[in-house]
């Protein structure tokens, strides 16, 4: 005899919602997740004009067919050295919230790995102890096989302060 009610359901996860195509790529080691409609396009790495007293992860501008693009630098943005660039190095453009209004922007990446289809199911929300590190831009950590997908909102990534400061206000809590 069935005793579960017809109306009860099971609890949904709270990443579900998260769930979809993700576009992959590198920093290091390390294997991030963009959503992919906030993708726009992936260009190689082109000339960059540098930006007098700018942020420090912001690399400077480029004239992508007429429209002026800041350019920024994911691995400074997360506090993560340098390295030298390769043929794998290019910009994802990137568009964003920011004010209620819509912006592009290129993000350096080390290299595009490929686009991901992640259910929600195989999303996990970040720990406490990554929400401690300033890490509000993690939307969640997906699991693909047995590697892990840090799963980037970069809306936030954007708008909040560099890993430097957030790392600062958490250390003086």
């Amino acid at each position: 005899m069935n005793t579960a009610s017809p109306t009860s359901a099971a609890p949904s996860a709270p990443t579900a919602h998260l769930g979809g195509k993700y576009l992959t790529f590198a920093l290091g080691r390390e294997e991030y997740g963009l959503e992919i409609l906030k993708v726009r396009e992936i260009i190689g790495l082109m000339e960059i004009t540098c930006v007098p007293r700018t942020l420090p992860h912001i690399r400077g501008v480029i004239n992508l067919r007429g429209q002026v693009i800041t350019v920024v630098d994911l691995r400074s943005r997360f506090g993560m050295p340098s390295v030298e660039t390769t043929d794998e190095t290019c910009i994802i453009v990137v568009e964003y919230l920011q004010a209620g209004r819509k912006l592009n922007t290129g993000i350096v990446v080390d290299c595009v790995s490929e686009v991901l289809d992640i259910p929600g199911d195989k999303i996990e929300p970040a720990s406490a102890l990554v929400e401690c590190a300033g890490t509000g831009f993690i939307l969640g950590l997906g699991k693909v096989g047995q590697s892990v997908k840090i799963l980037l909102d970069i809306d936030a990534v954007m708008a909040g302060p560099s890993v430097q400061e957030n790392t600062q206000s958490c250390q003086a809590a």
